[in-house]
């Protein structure tokens, strides 16, 4: 077997935590079968649940079914980037909607997810084929992509044509599009040989496996081969076998108004000139350079040093937040959560308001000055200590109200929340749940609510988005979190959790 070398790789220096995934995805070869060609899609046996735009609103969340990889979604310096998810992410603001993003594990199907509305749509570069269209609806496409076969360069072949490479076993996912391309090829009389593997190794774990030999070639798009090439060597890029592959988000069939919604939006950022050439938005070549050509979010992705050994796969924190969230008997992925969500791990950021730091505290309702606060490690513990006294303050709630009650009074305040509370009271309405707290927060945006508040106005849509947003986050923060402990090694990079395109 091949080991990682610094010949395969453009970075200089590899951390043991990657060397034992290359250690063990070699040995992991050994133990694959070729399983036989058959469909490959576990369709959903019921039908889908009832959750169109309508009801999206009504809930005030988007929910967004993708994989933890370059193209899509990940991490960088803890705060949520990638294609899919900052086009998705522009959608739901033009819908006033909080973005929710739902990471796949390796036992589930996003089409489940999809059915039962745990997700709203998949947005992983999900090529439209016939295939799939029997299970789910398509938007418009919103980019093209070709699929090529990508070989090892210690092969002594000529890549040109397929033809030349029928005695190469081609190393592919049985749950991906690539499979289907390979099928139809068969149909047509170009009998390439398939090794079928587990369905947990993604695209970008595949060319790296392909550029150190364990594997002597597989099938990429071609922005994912020309992206991961930039950063890795040992790659040779085959014949292309299908051409101008239309990649969309695919949503529920019943839900028509989403899609019409979806088309609206996707029509202004990508559209076929009459001479079929695809014509993008400023907004939509803005991602592709920023994802599929050159960026510091990519180029730290694939830097096997950046997250540290694995220490810190959620943000440049995570020891800082684990300590204090230890300190306070807090959660430390919520304290990384609302960080992100304040100063994007910016320990000098200031806001209009005069909050600082990395938790955003404003000095005039705390005892240490705002210098101190600009140090990480003082507004980390400054912050858990307002938020735990919060977390006190409703302390006969449950755990999940306290957190939402909490986060709401960290952004608006005791005052406004208790405004809220009392408008609540008087309209005959719990005031200790959520729902009703978010419902007199809007309220107190309107004048005839707000005019006799003890408080005043308080830009409650900010407020409930706020406690959203967090929350969401911190759910999308726990899922990868969990895959990656399920995972033999756990590092983000070109070993990326799962793919689903």
């Amino acid at each position: 077997m091949w080991l990682l070398s610094e010949d395969n790789i453009s970075y200089k220096k590899i951390g043991i935590p990657i060397l034992f995934g290359i250690l063990f995805l070699s040995c992991f070869k050994d133990s694959v079968p070729n399983y036989e060609i058959k469909s490959n899609i576990d369709a959903p046996h019921y039908n889908p649940i009832n959750r169109d735009l309508a009801e999206i609103k009504e809930s005030g969340v988007l929910r967004m079914i993708t994989s933890y990889s370059s193209g899509a979604y990940f991490l960088h310096r803890g705060i949520q980037v990638g294609f899919e998810y900052e086009l998705v992410k522009q959608f739901a603001k033009e819908n006033d909607l909080a973005l929710e993003v739902v990471i796949t594990s390796a036992d589930e199907n996003p089409y489940d997810l999809l059915y039962k509305g745990m997700g709203d749509l998949i947005a992983a570069s999900y090529t439209i084929t016939e295939e799939r269209k029997n299970i789910v609806n398509f938007t418009r496409p919103y980019n093209l992509v070709n699929q090529i076969i990508v070989v090892s360069d210690r092969l002594d072949v000529e890549t040109t044509s397929v033809q030349n490479l029928t005695n190469i076993p081609i190393t592919i996912r049985r749950n991906s599009s690539y499979f289907q391309t390979i099928e139809k090829l068969k149909k047509e009389g170009v009998d390439l040989k398939i090794n079928l593997i587990n369905e947990e190794i993604d695209t970008e774990v595949l060319l790296l496996q392909v550029a150190n030999g364990v594997y002597e070639a597989t099938i990429a798009d071609d922005h994912i081969f020309y992206s991961t090439n930039k950063f890795l060597t040992g790659l040779k890029e085959g014949p292309r076998i299908s051409q101008r592959d239309e990649i969309a988000w695919a949503i529920r069939p019943n839900s028509s108004n989403l899609e019409t919604s979806m088309n609206q939006f996707l029509r202004k950022h990508f559209r076929y000139g009459n001479d079929g050439t695809p014509k993008r938005s400023a907004f939509l070549n803005i991602l592709k350079r920023r994802y599929f050509e050159n960026s510091e979010q990519i180029e730290d992705y694939f830097n096997p040093n950046y997250v540290d050994n694995g220490s810190s796969l959620i943000s440049p924190y995570d020891s800082l937040f684990k300590q204090v969230a230890k300190e306070f008997n807090l959660d430390w992925v919520m304290l990384t959560a609302i960080a992100a969500q304040e100063s994007k791990f910016n320990p000098n950021s200031v806001s209009w308001m005069g909050a600082v730091g990395l938790m955003q505290v404003l000095p005039r309702f705390s005892k240490i000055s705002k210098d101190s606060l600009m140090i990480p490690e003082v507004s980390a513990r400054e912050g858990a200590r307002i938020i735990k006294e919060h977390i006190k303050h409703y302390a006969y709630m449950d755990s999940t109200s306290q957190w939402k009650f909490a986060l709401a009074t960290y952004n608006a305040g005791l005052g406004h929340m208790a405004d809220a509370r009392r408008l609540s009271i008087d309209r005959n309405d719990d005031p200790n749940s959520w729902e009703n707290i978010s419902e007199s927060l809007l309220r107190l945006m309107q004048r005839r609510f707000y005019k006799d508040a003890r408080y005043g106005f308080c830009r409650g849509i900010e407020t409930v988005r706020y406690v959203n947003e967090i929350t969401n986050r911190y759910q999308t923060y726990r899922s990868i979190l969990e895959v990656n402990e399920t995972r033999p090694f756990g590092i983000q990079g070109v070993l990326g959790i799962k793919t689903i395109n």
